[in-house]
């Protein structure tokens, strides 16, 4: 095989190498999110995080390590995410019920579903 051939071979060989998959942890740093042990931590992570993320995303131009710095905020964000859907997933149906509430004539039944939504929702009035 001539040089020629030879540097061609391993130049191929190098590029399918680079395209084969590899498992993400060996290739890719993962970072440790804030817990999110509580809804009350979820929603001042979800508002914390938010804010740095866009503190970062007004910085033009934007380099590398911004970038990075937005992946890392990404894992409190998801997890933060995960607790408030867990947590308030069943907002929307206890919201429904105060809306069904109030189409009656029954006081009382609006004020006890409402009650119930109120309570749940409280900690997004910030």
């Amino acid at each position: 095989m001539t040089n020629t051939l030879k540097i061609l071979a391993t130049g191929v060989a190098i590029l399918i190498g680079g395209m084969m998959p590899v498992k993400a942890d060996e290739t890719v740093s993962h970072y440790a999110p804030e817990p999110s042990e509580t809804l009350q931590q979820a929603v001042d992570n979800f508002v914390t995080y938010n804010r740095k993320l866009a503190a970062v995303l007004e910085r033009d131009p934007m380099t590398t390590a911004d970038m990075e710095e937005v992946h890392q905020f990404t894992y409190t964000l998801e997890i933060a995410l995960a607790r408030i859907n867990a947590e308030l997933g069943a907002l929307p149906e206890v919201l429904e019920r105060v809306h069904k509430a109030s189409e009656g004539d029954d006081p009382a039944a609006l004020r006890a579903a409402s009650g119930v939504y109120l309570e749940q929702a409280a900690i997004l009035d910030r």
